[in-house]
């Protein structure tokens, strides 16, 4: 299961409600149902009866887990509650709205009219819906270093590392930091580094922080050389010119040695409270997530009239292209407005000349390569299988490189309001890996990921060698990527699985990649949500 990306809270007001009280005005309730199979909806959470309203904006809020990489079907259903019974059978219906909460996340603000069952109008009333990121993203940027620290080697001097504590509301410390260990060096400087403010003190600047001071040692036995107590009130007083400075004590030598002073100095330079952006601040702030997809068609996948090629058109259900197009599409049409994605294909020989090409339009208009949604991409798949001849090699570089273009135009951006995610699908063995090496560093510097899905039952370990996970990716020259961004996943692994569990374990590593893109270049959503 992926880790859940955070927590969203819902807000609910509603305009002009059917009244359904003969003498007075209906009082309005609202309940939350969540879809968990295809027709099955359970009740959640509901918010408190508004008497007497057509016009509700209820105080309860609605609390949700956010998963990206999950289409997480919502159902708002408006009732009319005139007894004390917890069933809604008996209560009468004044409307509801199914939604996504990608839709309702990448709105911010979400207003739709309200349907009855019959998915006619109920009447002029309408259901509006906010959504906030529940959150503290705040973070602590540290400079630290030391100086005379006690040596607790015998061969050479201590080789020193901090540990950063905070107190519970249990009263036990826990361990939320552990720096860099500094080899052989008795006034350490140790690299910047940061902890989020949430896990420091909970957000709370007068609660009590625990640093201690080891000796690290390779069989595991470090030596403790002394702690200290602080919290971010004194701490965040820090500066280049009057750093914060706490003595290292060391409770044993304390009581053994008379005259003891500590065990060393530690001095905080630097104690910056910043806020980070996180995927939800990029997502509800107008950044767009713009997807593009590639589709192999070489020889390989075997003549698309058979019924053993993968691109062969089943009438009675979709083939492993069509099945990955929608699992992947189908979560990410959420984030991108206008509902337009270029889709190209490559290895094919192409009208009117039969070349090969590695990067052509399926809809074969190359001043306009959109297609209307992802049904818009599977209709244009199908209508141009039969106007290609399956060919090869199997070329990455130059659609990559093609996406490349658009997403070097939207770096230039003052703002993060773009980011390309390129979906290829392929069946088989890469020809070009050194020139698609090579352009997935140049990616890696650009707003844009890469998922590459294997279909059918190829060797794909040079697809596992671009996925960076094992180990950094490095061009032919050795230049090595400066962040992750291919995903790749075998289709078959996934084929006996619901469609949703593929989409989940492409997608789970992309919002990580979003943050890391736009934070590590300081953007800023293009509007800034609410602080």
């Amino acid at each position: 299961m992926a880790d859940c990306v955070t927590k969203v809270e819902l807000s609910i007001c509603c305009e002009n409600l059917l009244d359904k009280d003969v003498t007075s005005k209906s009082d309005p309730m609202c309940a939350l149902h969540i879809n968990v199979s295809e027709n099955q909806w359970v009740e959640i959470d509901r918010t408190e009866r508004v008497k007497n309203c057509l016009t509700p904006k209820f105080a309860k809020k609605f609390l949700i887990d956010y998963y990206f990489e999950q289409v997480q079907k919502l159902k708002f259903g408006i009732y009319d509650i005139d007894n004390k019974t917890i069933d809604l059978s008996d209560d009468d219906f004044l409307g509801e709205l199914e939604c996504t909460l990608g839709q309702i996340v990448s709105s911010r603000k979400l207003t739709r009219p309200l349907l009855l069952r019959n998915k006619r109008p109920a009447g002029k009333g309408t259901i509006t819906i906010y959504a906030e990121e529940v959150k503290d993203n705040r973070v602590v940027n540290f400079e630290a270093q030391a100086r005379k620290l006690d040596n607790k080697d015998f061969f050479g001097k201590s080789d020193p590392y901090l540990e950063f504590h905070k107190l519970t509301a249990e009263g036990r410390w826990q361990m939320v930091h552990r720096t860099e260990v500094i080899k052989n060096n008795l006034n350490p400087s140790w690299k910047p580094f940061k902890i989020p403010l949430r896990s420091l003190c909970n957000g709370d600047f007068d609660r009590n922080i625990k640093v201690d001071c080891y000796d690290y040692d390779n069989d595991g036995s470090h030596d403790l050389i002394g702690i200290f107590e602080t919290n971010m009130t004194k701490l965040q007083d820090a500066t280049y010119s009057s750093p914060a400075e706490f003595e290292c004590i060391n409770p044993k030598k304390k009581q053994k040695k008379k005259g003891y002073k500590n065990s060393g100095i530690v001095s905080f330079k630097l104690c910056k409270v910043v806020k980070e952006y996180t995927f939800l601040d990029y997502i509800m702030g107008g950044c767009q997530l713009n997807f593009i997809v590639g589709i192999d068609f070489t020889g390989s996948n075997g003549d698309p009239r058979s019924p053993n090629s993968l691109h062969y058109l089943n009438p009675s259900g979709f083939n492993e292209y069509q099945m990955a197009i929608w699992a992947v599409g189908a979560v990410i049409q959420d984030y991108d407005t206008d509902k337009l994605f270029p889709a190209f294909g490559f290895g094919a020989q192409i009208p009117p000349n039969w070349q090969v090409s590695h990067e052509f339009p399926l809809n074969f208009n190359l001043q306009n390569p959109f297609c209307g949604g992802v049904q818009g991409i599977i209709d244009a798949y199908r209508n141009c299988l039969p106007q290609v001849r399956l060919y090869g090699p199997t070329n990455f570089s130059p659609i990559i490189n093609h996406v490349g273009r658009f997403a070097a135009a939207a770096a230039q951006q003052p703002k993060a309001s773009q980011y390309y995610i390129l979906l290829i699908i392929t069946d088989g063995v890469i020809t070009d890996l050194d020139e698609t090496r090579q352009a997935i560093i140049n990616a890696a510097k650009l707003p844009m990921s890469i998922i590459i899905i294997g279909v059918g039952g190829a060797d794909f370990s040079a697809m596992e060698f671009l996925d960076g996970d094992d180990g950094v990716l490095k061009s032919p020259a050795g230049e090595p990527a400066i962040r992750d961004i291919v995903q790749f996943v075998p289709f078959r692994k996934f084929q006996n699985a619901p469609k949703e569990v593929l989409a989940q374990s492409v997608l789970a590593e992309l919002p990580q990649q979003v943050v890391c893109y736009f934070n590590s270049r300081k953007l800023q959503p293009p509007n800034e949500p609410p602080s």
